[in-house]
């Protein structure tokens, strides 16, 4: 097979392709969520995450274009194949989806409004994640109704479609892990308490935006690190 057909293939696999290994790579997995620039995005795989997010919610401070993220997308599979792009999106046309998930070759897209459990199977077979937005009502079987490969809680807010900096009941992600495949925490996860979350919630992986910001869509590299560390140290303990 010439180079140019492996390419070819390499630039299609992505969007069939499994996450993260669930067997190779012990403890839980590190994402995080709301790069917008190359810089970001190269640090934080340096820095051992397993996913990045990229959001295509025009309503985001940390909005991203198709185009932009395609450069950053290829830039991180040409340093590290094992790295899952995740697209974030907000209640958007499903067409609009496949096509964004296609033209920037992402792993898995990550629905984070209001999408029913109809909306998720339509996708297939692009991987998704759906997002749960948890308060005083939340049901912890609600999430069994979503046919996926994720499911991600995250603190709920009437004005805000996730990036809240807020945490919630953790003891409802404890339950709800009985009800789905992978379960992901958000919400409020910073380097002082994501310890303690994944101790109390042993998650297949954990969601990190703002608590390593240094501005909106700006990552403190150094805060990535100490989140980064520890997850490692917590997921050592268990």
């Amino acid at each position: 097979m010439d180079k140019a057909k492996q390419l070819e293939m390499m630039n299609q696999a992505p969007k069939v392709r499994a996450f993260v290994s669930t067997t190779s790579t012990p403890g839980t997995r590190v994402k995080i969520c709301g790069i917008t620039n190359k810089i970001d995005a190269l640090a934080c795989v340096e820095a051992g995450a397993h996913l990045l997010g990229f959001n295509f919610y025009p309503g985001s401070p940390r909005h991203i274009r198709a185009g932009a993220a395609r450069g950053i997308v290829e830039a991180v599979k040409e340093r590290a194949v094992s790295v899952d792009c995740v697209g974030v999106f907000v209640n958007e046309e499903i067409e609009d989806v496949r096509r964004i998930a296609r033209e920037t070759h992402l792993d898995a897209v990550q629905l984070h409004g209001d999408e029913s459990p109809e909306y998720c199977v339509a996708l297939r077979p692009l991987k998704v994640i759906k997002a749960l937005r948890v308060n005083e009502t939340y049901d912890p079987r609600e999430a069994a109704r979503y046919s996926c490969e994720s499911v991600l809680l995250d603190a709920w807010r009437e004005v805000s479609y996730g990036g809240t900096g807020q945490t919630f009941n953790w003891s409802l992600a404890c339950s709800t892990r009985a009800h789905v495949v992978r379960l992901l925490l958000a919400g409020g996860l910073t380097p002082e308490n994501v310890g303690e979350a994944v101790k109390i919630v042993q998650p297949f992986a954990v969601d990190v935006c703002g608590g390593v910001e240094s501005a909106p869509g700006r990552k403190d590299i150094a805060r990535v690190r100490r989140f980064i560390d520890a997850v490692h140290n917590a997921s050592a303990e268990i």
